[in-house]
């Protein structure tokens, strides 16, 4: 297997934006905009790119493994889990269907939350066509419900930054339900911001994710930097 060579630019940035690894499972800090795995665009995925990264850091000869046990929606910053064996693959792949891993996202919000922290359950539907999950009242056959839990935790006299924790994992559910409560995200056009972010992306990190290591057991607690983007952090 042949993969496209690096350039150096490239192979340093890769390098900066690991935020663990070891040999079963690698976290990476995606960028708003980049993909975790291929799509009907054609873009090179960030699974393929750190294919070819590992293969020339590595001296891998023959076809890496790198599987995909969940992702973040293109626009979406933040941690990334990447399974270096077939092993971690499945058994992260359980470990997201079971909710043992947890994640906390980072929503740099238009408007600040009522009350300032809570949570938010809803019913949504995904409309295949727009690509877009909507709040229905009641549930019905084709609903999912959504829980998440939410706190306000910084502010400046613009923008209001959310952290969240998600219950569930339904489609652009934290877009979704930020916006049903009054608050969208940043950028997120789709769900109500007033305008675009620069990059074109939305202001959503995946801030920290925290599980037992599929192999080791080990407690993994990973916390992804901000993008510079961000004009806002609580701390950090």
């Amino acid at each position: 297997m042949l993969y496209r060579t690096l350039s150096q630019a490239e192979t340093t940035d890769i390098k900066s934006r690991i935020l663990y690894e070891d040999n079963h499972l690698m976290i990476f800090n995606k960028r708003s905009g980049e993909i975790v795995q291929g799509d009907k665009t054609g873009d090179e995925p960030l699974s393929e790119t750190l294919k070819a990264y590992i293969a020339v850091r590595d001296g891998k000869p023959g076809q890496v493994f790198l599987g995909v046990p969940h992702r973040l929606d293109r626009p979406v910053s933040g941690a990334v889990i990447f399974a270096k064996t077939s092993k971690a693959l499945s058994r992260l792949a359980e470990m997201f269907r079971e909710g043992t891993v947890h994640k906390r996202y980072w929503a740099l919000c238009c408007s600040a939350p009522s009350p300032e922290s809570g949570e938010l359950r809803d019913f949504l539907v995904r409309n295949e066509k727009s690509n877009k999950s909507f709040i229905v009242s009641n549930p019905r056959p084709d609903a999912k419900e959504a829980v998440l839990r939410y706190s306000l935790i910084a502010h400046t006299d613009r923008y209001h930054l959310v952290e969240v924790e998600l219950l569930t994992g339904r489609h652009h559910q934290i877009r979704c339900q930020l916006s049903g409560a009054g608050c969208p995200i940043k950028g997120d056009l789709k769900y109500g911001a007033p305008r675009s972010n620069p990059d074109g992306g939305i202001s959503l990190h995946e801030r920290r994710i925290y599980f037992r290591h599929p192999v080791s057991h080990a407690e993994i607690d990973v916390t992804a930097p901000l993008p510079p983007t961000f004009p806002i952090s609580a701390g950090s």
